[in-house]
């Protein structure tokens, strides 16, 4: 049986909040993550690239380094890395199925995310894991990651609103949604949040006794490299988000120096330089055409995209599509500008808002783009875009992870028939 007939089977449960059956699974399975030291990592954004920025330097450093993150961009493996390299099809396989014998049939049927998140922890357990870097999946509170009972470090990278009709309307609500992942005593690691909610993550702070450390971003050098408490290094990924990101990251490892983790600053450094992280603000070449991807598919994401795009001084061909439930005028608001062309696509296998719909309301956010066109899949419209391209503009691809995940995976087969054309 293979991986995505497993975890299809417990798709038609969706997302279904609440730790009760997570922890009943992980209880038949004995408890793997009782065993695993972890840095657990919420918030809206840059949650993936600080996980990647923890696992690229410790793994430097030469500990045994599990990663968690979700969504995945092309391939379920990709959710859980050892040593920043994706578990194999035959072990996660095998996982999946074990955790599937052994669910009990008298309790309600875990999720789809519940299963991974279980199959994650089995996996870390198995590998006898120094650490692992455990990305929430929505929220926290009642987030399937949050069975950790004493993390080393609760990381909260960012906030603004998102997901607000699971968590709550206002950034209030959401803060205390991701403020649940804190534990009594265990430090946390906070990242720039609007002022209106830092009184939600103090009250939390307080009432459990954590250690907490207020990040402020790095200092950047040049468009390439930063610099954090004394610390000089390279900046693989772009986007000034990065900025806070690598702080959040170097901030964390110094707290685990100070329990006796042997990190040098030369690891921290050259963990950095090695990092990856896939889809976002990313140069792709294809047909011999430099595009920009980023899943840009909230807000506060768009906002930080269109940051780094207006440093190229170029205007935008955007090839966009959105799911159903994400706040589509905000996104636009913070991308669109005059003499942009927008391209709206569906986002294939997944809850899509209506190219019709995206382009009635982009013409009324932004009514002064060149042109606003609608086409059938993300590929028919990147050939019409590179076709018209003016050399004084560039194309990208942005507003869902899901729409990046579709691109990457199905890149080489497009390119292939693109040739044979």
């Amino acid at each position: 049986m293979s991986i995505s007939a497993i975890l299809q089977s417990f798709q038609r449960f969706g997302v279904h909040l609440g730790l009760e059956r997570i922890k009943s699974l992980l209880n038949q399975l004995n408890n793997p993550q009782q065993n695993i030291p972890i840095i657990h990592v919420g918030g809206t954004n840059g949650k993936g690239s600080v996980c990647a920025y923890l696992s690229s330097i410790l793994t430097e450093a030469g500990y045994q380094v599990g990663r968690y993150t979700s969504p995945h961009l092309i391939d379920w493996t990709e959710r859980i890395c050892l040593n920043n390299q994706p578990i194999s099809e035959v072990e996660l396989e095998s996982i999946l199925l074990k955790i599937q014998n052994s669910l009990d049939i008298t309790h309600d049927s875990p999720t789809q995310f519940e299963i991974i998140t279980a199959a994650a922890f089995l996996y870390f357990a198995q590998k006898k894991v120094d650490i692992a870097i455990i990305e929430v999946g929505l929220g926290g509170r009642l987030d399937a990651t949050n069975v950790c009972s004493n993390p080393l470090v609760t990381v909260i990278t960012s906030l603004s609103r998102e997901h607000w009709q699971r968590l709550g309307p206002t950034v209030k609500d959401i803060a205390g949604e991701k403020a649940g992942i804190f534990k009594s005593h265990c430090p946390v690691i906070m990242g720039q949040v609007p002022d209106e909610v830092k009184s939600v993550f103090e009250s939390q702070i307080n009432a459990l006794n954590c250690p907490s450390i207020w990040v402020e971003a790095a200092h950047p050098i040049n468009n390439n490299s930063a610099i954090y408490k004394n610390i000089e290094y390279p900046l693989p990924l772009l986007g000034k988000m990065q900025l806070n990101n690598s702080a959040l990251a170097i901030e964390t490892i110094k707290l685990l120096q100070e329990i006796g983790w042997n990190i040098t600053d030369e690891q921290i450094k050259q963990g950095i330089k090695k990092t990856q992280w896939l889809g976002r603000i990313q140069w792709i070449k294809w047909q011999n055409c430099s595009i920009l991807i980023d899943g840009a598919h909230n807000p506060a994401a768009a906002k930080m995209l269109r940051h780094y795009v207006d440093t190229l001084d170029k205007s935008v061909i955007w090839i966009m599509g959105m799911l159903s439930t994400k706040e589509h005028d905000k996104v636009f608001q913070e991308l669109l500008k005059k003499n942009d062309i927008l391209y709206l696509v569906p986002v294939p296998d997944h809850s899509t808002e209506n190219p019709d719909n995206l382009a009635r309301l982009a013409e009324e956010i932004c009514p002064q783009l060149t042109a606003i066109n609608k086409e059938k899949d993300v590929f028919s419209a990147l050939e019409k875009a590179i076709n018209h391209q003016p050399s004084d503009q560039i194309i990208v691809i942005a507003g869902s992870l899901y729409l990046i995940g579709h691109f990457l995976a199905n890149i080489q087969s497009h390119t292939s028939q693109g040739q044979e054309n």
